[in-house]
């Protein structure tokens, strides 16, 4: 009996520190860099080392993750799409012909939002990086007794070595619109170098400073130097700035003292929402998802000054930290969303920069696509405004509406529509002017305007209608009640394209005729962008986010508008797998037509709200999140764009989600966690709660806002701005009559 009595209570024991261990994870925790690392068809996420929105960000240097070479040891990364200024790479040996950057063979990999450990096994050479917002430390062990070498590689720009500090700037281009800047590099180590110069031919040279292209600096070590520990910061405004700092934020050669920092900054950042319940697998791809949407847009502010690519000039920040680097395209429909909620600091800070590149660019206008190396004008609308009527309805009104307006206003209706294009207005932008849509060409038709590149004629109008709409709201808030009547009629302009006889937007050419013939599916070419946009008409047929009641009737009422949306999500391809993608490679993570891979689907599985079905928005829901967003490196379905298709994971999972952004409407779907409590930043939570929640009871069968009986699959942003609780009753089966009027 002693030894079963014994037994009982080392189970005990060992159940009480594993519930223990449990329990004490940390949201940071549950983060899983690798998770979409490998992607379905075209770009996947990366592992990246950084802290919140940070300027330096670092991501291993290799092709993508099944490749088992890496390219040196990354400095910082200059887009999230895996370019890297400098190269830095450790070697060992004795008489040997050093290269300027080696590929190495590695293993034993792990990530952290602000670390990263990997083992040189070809080099034997353990490898440890810690990350700050503008520094990094690597620590690097060797295990032999030969002589040791650190190469530091710039492909394009000036390296110098004086007293025993590596300094210089690296040119980084823009692809799109070829402007360049100069990323400055200060770097040192807490080693003394035996010998120190311009890498020639292999071996060690007296020079000490080179300028051009691939140049590097090599520093060799005595044999007895079992670690190397460097430290370097970045800057976009000079060597010395990259100097302070370093020495701002890495004062010595401390790393653990730089990933403790890291992990508690994460924490801070990630704590913002917290959730219980779900399986470890949930909450991991819920902080993953949060993760991601802390990486863009970046703080390039420096000790209160930035380089603005979009002058060329340095700039006094005048307290207000600057940001760029923004895909705002697809950004404005979740992520700045959900900074209004939990962020609210630096979006006002985000919004007050965009202002800034306005004024700073030739013409004033809001940019649209802005990156480190300025406005590239991605992609087509000009979703600015967007994120503007967002936060100032939401009560971020701390920024000169009337000014970003006018920005706004500049955008849409002086530069051209034509997608990836900041020209000035041009004979088609006058035609959307007075015909209220943009024409098409047929499809053997060739381009005749000057510099229009595709003129994706359906997109560029049903978002500028969208964008309109903005305008016309902003214009009420400030008094423009001409402008507001204007932009407000011309919202209905997705009217112009709608074909009745098919329940789909028809692209039209200039004589008012729709293209025929014409496939939904397949018209269009390439990313079907002679028509639409990487995603085809099934895709854009929703694309109505400011009017979905009128778009509801256009299409024939309630059922009708239920059937198509169920016909979208059961229609099938059309062609092999092999043929649809490789004329729709964006057009990726199907259910039918549906993409859950590309921002333009996000709100369709909410649309059932509209239409008194809302039980079919919370099976949708649940059935994506459980198809496309997973725990594993192939768990995002497409192109992640720095945050964009995150956001839509964080709202999904909690339980609801913006459709509109601009409006104050939340749409309620099904949440995963039978609790999740939103910090927003006033003193006030905003909690929303599951009740009998799992796998299986998806379905609310009622609910309470604010402890009042809740009948609606909306709220409003009003509801819990200043805290509130949603209660939802979850059970097995659809309550159809829940929500439906």
């Amino acid at each position: 009996m002693k030894i079963h009595l014994l037994f009982f209570t080392i189970i005990l024991l060992c159940l009480g520190s594993c519930n223990t261990e449990k329990h004490s994870l940390t949201p940071v925790d549950y983060v899983n860099p690798y998770m979409g690392n490998i992607s379905h068809l075209l770009v996947p996420t990366f592992p990246t080392v950084h802290l919140p929105n940070s300027m330096l960000r670092v991501i291993p240097a290799r092709h993508d993750y099944t490749t088992d070479k890496m390219h040196g040891l990354p400095v910082m990364l200059m887009c999230h799409r895996g370019n890297s200024a400098f190269n830095i790479s450790p070697v060992s040996g004795n008489n040997i012909n050093l290269l300027p950057v080696y590929n190495y063979s590695y293993d034993q990999e792990e990530v952290t939002p602000y670390s990263w450990d990997i083992f040189l096994d070809d080099k034997n050479i353990e490898i440890s990086y810690g990350v700050s917002h503008q520094s990094g430390i690597y620590y690097m062990d060797f295990a032999d007794t030969d002589d040791k070498y650190l190469l530091v590689n710039n492909p394009d720009g000036k390296i110098e070595m004086n007293k025993g500090v590596v300094t210089g700037y690296q040119l980084v281009t823009n692809a799109i619109t070829g402007d360049t800047l100069k990323v400055y590099l200060h770097l040192e180590t807490e080693q003394t170098a035996d010998k120190a110069g311009i890498l020639s031919n292999g071996e060690i040279s007296t020079a000490s400073k080179a300028e051009g292209i691939n140049n590097c600096i090599a520093i060799q070590f005595s044999s007895n130097t079992k670690q190397i520990k460097v430290r370097y910061a970045v800057s976009y405004i000079s060597e010395a700035q990259a100097k302070a700092n370093l020495y701002r934020e890495i004062p010595n050669y401390n790393k653990d003292k730089v990933t403790q920092y890291g992990r508690e900054l994460w924490n801070k950042a990630l704590s913002k929402i917290m959730v219980e319940g779900g399986s470890n697998d949930d909450k991991t791809v819920f902080y993953t998802s949060s993760y991601r949407t802390y990486d863009r847009p970046v703080c390039i502010s420096e000790d209160g000054k930035y380089f603005s690519a979009f002058d060329g000039k340095v700039h006094d920040d005048e307290g207000t930290p600057f940001y760029t680097d923004d895909g705002l395209w697809d950004s404005y429909r979740a992520a700045h969303p959900l900074r209004c909620l939990t962020e609210k600091e630096m979006e006002l800070d985000i919004i007050k920069s965009y202002i800034r590149m306005a004024e700073q660019m030739d013409e004033f206008w809001m940019p649209t696509f802005p990156e480190v190396s300025g406005d590239s004008r991605r992609m087509n609308s000009n979703h600015g405004v967007a994120i503007v009527l967002d936060a100032y309805r939401k009560g971020l009104t701390d920024f000169d509406l009337k000014k970003a307006y006018l920005a706004c206003k500049g955008a849409i209706t002086e530069k051209t529509l034509a997608p990836w294009s900041g020209l000035k207005a041009n004979e088609l932008d006058q035609f959307y002017k007075e015909f209220g849509y943009y024409p098409s060409l047929h499809h053997d038709e060739e381009e005749t305007v000057k510099d229009v590149r595709h003129r994706k004629p359906v997109p560029v109008t049903l978002g500028t209608v969208y964008d309109e709409w903005c305008l016309s709201q902003i214009a009420k808030i400030i008094g423009e009640e001409e402008d507001h009547k204007y932009f407000l009629e011309r919202s209905f302009n997705y009217r112009k394209l709608f074909n009745a006889e098919t329940g789909f937007f028809h692209p039209k050419d200039s004589e008012g005729n729709f293209i025929m013939p014409f496939d939904y599916r397949f018209s269009g070419g390439q990313g079907a962008r002679k028509f639409y946009n990487e995603n085809n008409g099934w895709v854009f047929r929703w694309n109505v986010p400011h009017n979905i009641p009128d778009l509801i009737d256009l299409m024939g009422g309630r059922e009708q508008f239920i059937a198509n949306l169920e016909a979208t999500f059961n229609e099938p391809l059309g062609k092999s797998k092999f043929e649809f993608y490789a004329q729709l490679p964006d057009h990726t993570g199907n259910v039918g037509q549906f993409s859950m891979a590309n921002e333009p689907s996000f709100h369709i599985p909410y649309l059932y709200n509209y239409a008194g079905q809302p039980w079919l928005t919370q099976k949708r829901i649940r059935k994506l999140l459980h198809e496309w967003f997973r725990n594993d490196l192939m768990g995002i379905p497409g192109d992640e764009d720095g945050g964009g298709m995150s956001a839509f994971v964080v709202f999904s999972q909690m339980g609801f989600y913006p459709v509109t952004p601009g409006s104050l409407t939340y749409n309620i779907g099904s949440p995963i966690f039978e609790k999740s409590t939103v910090g927003l930043g006033n003193g006030k939570v905003f909690t929303i709660k599951a009740q009998n929640v799992s796998e299986k009871n998806k379905y609310i069968q009622s609910a309470t806002l604010n402890g009042k009986e809740w009948n609606t699959p909306f709220f409003n942003h009003s509801d819990i701005n200043e805290g509130g609780e949603l209660i939802l009753k979850m059970g097995l089966k659809a309550n159809k009559k829940w929500g439906v009027d």
